[in-house]
Parts: structure tokens; sequence; C-alpha cells
């Protein structure tokens, strides 16, 4: 999986560079839905579908997006961090376990598959505070 996210980050970064070469304007409104539509994609996909374990990759796929937060003007003298808070994004590894707590809570509620079949089965329980669901571990024979 670190081949597939070096191959990833080296494709966005070309795209990335197509857009610095070609866009003469480094305003937010030019360049962010640019960056958006062409290259957020791909890392957010290569975040959720692959999830990277090793450090390694999961810093080359920030270090994209922090690639494309230098291209705006205006943003230079702020950190990574306050550049994606200004800019309304996440980092990619909390965009991850985001779509990591969408999948379970939609897992929970039923939308993947029949109660019966999976590693867990739901249970409901009284004991539990806020909501009565609860996990129960299935047992393989």
């Amino acid at each position: 999986m670190s081949r597939h996210c070096a191959l990833a980050a080296q494709k966005d970064n070309c795209i990335l560079g197509c857009i610095k070469r070609s866009v003469a304007s480094r305003s937010r409104e030019v360049i962010l839905p640019l960056y958006t539509a062409l290259v957020r994609p791909h890392l957010e996909y290569c975040a959720q579908l692959w999830s990277p374990q090793h450090m390694k990759s999961t810093d080359l796929l920030e270090w994209v997006q922090q690639r494309a937060t230098k291209m705006i003007s205006g943003l230079k003298h702020l950190s990574c961090e306050d550049k994606l808070r200004e800019l309304g994004f996440f980092s990619l590894e909390k965009r991850r376990l985001q779509g990591d707590l969408i999948t379970a809570f939609q897992y929970l509620k039923g939308a993947y598959k029949r109660d019966e079949e999976g590693p867990f089965i739901r249970e409901w329980s009284d004991r539990t505070s806020g909501n009565g669901f609860k996990l129960k571990e299935q047992r393989f024979w």
C-alpha cells in the first residue's frame, strides 16, 4: 500500500505542478476550486480506501496537501494547521477518521448488511447511556 500512496502523491504533485505553471493567479478563488476538483479527490480516495498505516505514507499525502496550500497567496505567514483551518479543510487523517465513523454509524443502522452477517451483531440493551445499540462480537467456529 505504501507504493500506491507514493504513486498517488506523485500523480497529484504532477497535477499541482501543471496548475502552478498554467495559472497566473494565486488567489484563493482560483487555486482552491482547482485543488478541490483535481487533486483532493485523489488524496481522499487514497487516504480513505487504502488507509495508510505507515507514517511515511501519511506524511507524503499530507505534504501534497501542504504544497497546495502554499500556492495560495496571503497564507504564507500561517502554520500548516492554520492554513487548513482558514481554507475550511481538515487534515487527511481527520477526514479518514471522519469517514470511518460515518461508515461505523451506517453499519450500526443497518445500511450495509443484515444483522446476522459480519463480524458483529447488534444487540439491544437498556444499559447503555444515550442509545440502546450495543455491538456484540460473533464467534466463528
